[in-house]
C-alpha cells in the first residue's frame, strides 16, 4: 500500500490517500488538545496507544457484526481504513453523568443514568461542535432519516458491546463519541477511532479517571494512564460482568 498525498489533518490524526481510492491511511498523532483546541500539548506514545486500542476494539466490534472502517494495522501508529463519506454528526453515548452533561442537567458527576443517553453534535470546529437535535439533522439534511436511525441503533449496540467488554476489565464506560460515514456502496459504518481520547473511562474500583480528562484537568500521570488502558484492552476477561 503506497502512501500518497495528505487528505486531512485533524487534532489527533492525519489521513493520507493511497494508491487504492477506496483505502486511506490513518496515522495517529501524539498531539493532544482540549476545550476545542484552546489547550494544546503532547502525550508521549499516545499515537501508538490509540492505534493499538482502536484496532483491537474495531476487531472486537466486527465479531458482533458491527461494520467499521478498520482494515489493518500497518505500523505502530498507522492503520489502513475504508475511505468514507463522513456524516457531519458526532454521536455521544452517555451511561454515567460527566463532562458537559453536568452543565445542562441537575445530575451530579457519577450519577448512573436510567438508560443510555444519545446526544448529537454538529461536527464543525469553527462553531465549536454545537449540540443539535434529530430535527436539526434532518432539517439541514446532514443525513437521511433512514441513516440517522441506522447510526443511532448502531451507537446503542456499540455501547452494549463495549460496556460488557470494559466491565470485564474493571472499567466503567462513562461516555464516548462516535463518528460514522458511508462507504462506496452507501452503507453506514463506524469510522474515526475508539480510544481514551474519545471515551471517558473510570476504574470500577476507585473511580479514577483513565482517559483524556487527566490531560484536560491536569491530573498528572497521563502517559502512564494511557499505557494502563492499552494493557487492559489486551487483558483476558478476568472480571465478572455486572
Amino acid at each position: 500500500m503506497e502512501r500518497k498525498s495528505k487528505l486531512y489533518e485533524g487534532k489527533a490524526k492525519i489521513l493520507y490517500e493511497t494508491d487504492d481510492p477506496t483505502v486511506l491511511l490513518q496515522q495517529f498523532k501524539d498531539d493532544a488538545t482540549a476545550f476545542n483546541g484552546k489547550k494544546k500539548g503532547t502525550i508521549a506514545n499516545k499515537g501508538y496507544v490509540n492505534n493499538q486500542i482502536s484496532a483491537h476494539l474495531y476487531r472486537y466490534l466486527a465479531s458482533y457484526f458491527i461494520p467499521t472502517h478498520f482494515l489493518d494495522v500497518i505500523s505502530d501508529t498507522e492503520m489502513t481504513v475504508t475511505n468514507l463519506q463522513m456524516i457531519p454528526v458526532e454521536v455521544v453515548v452517555r451511561n454515567i453523568a460527566a463532562g458537559s452533561l453536568l452543565k445542562r442537567s441537575d445530575h451530579k458527576e457519577g450519577d448512573v443514568l436510567p438508560a443510555p443517553l444519545l446526544e448529537y453534535f454538529l461536527k464543525d470546529d469553527a462553531k465549536n461542535d454545537p449540540q443539535i437535535t434529530r430535527e436539526d439533522i434532518l432539517e439541514h439534511e446532514l443525513c437521511s432519516e433512514e441513516d440517522l436511525e441506522t447510526l443511532s441503533r448502531m451507537a446503542l449496540k456499540i455501547n452494549a458491546v463495549m460496556k460488557s467488554f470494559w466491565q470485564r476489565r474493571n472499567i466503567k464506560l462513562v461516555d464516548f463519541k462516535l463518528e460514522f460515514g458511508k462507504n462506496k456502496d452507501g452503507k453506514v459504518i463506524l469510522g474515526d477511532e475508539i480510544s481514551p481520547d474519545t471515551c471517558r473511562f473510570w476504574d470500577a474500583t476507585t473511580d479514577e479517571k483513565m482517559d483524556k480528562d487527566r490531560f484536560r484537568q491536569d491530573l498528572g500521570q497521563v502517559e502512564e494512564t494511557y499505557e494502563n488502558m492499552r494493557r487492559r484492552v489486551f487483558m483476558e476477561d478476568v472480571f465478572e460482568s455486572e
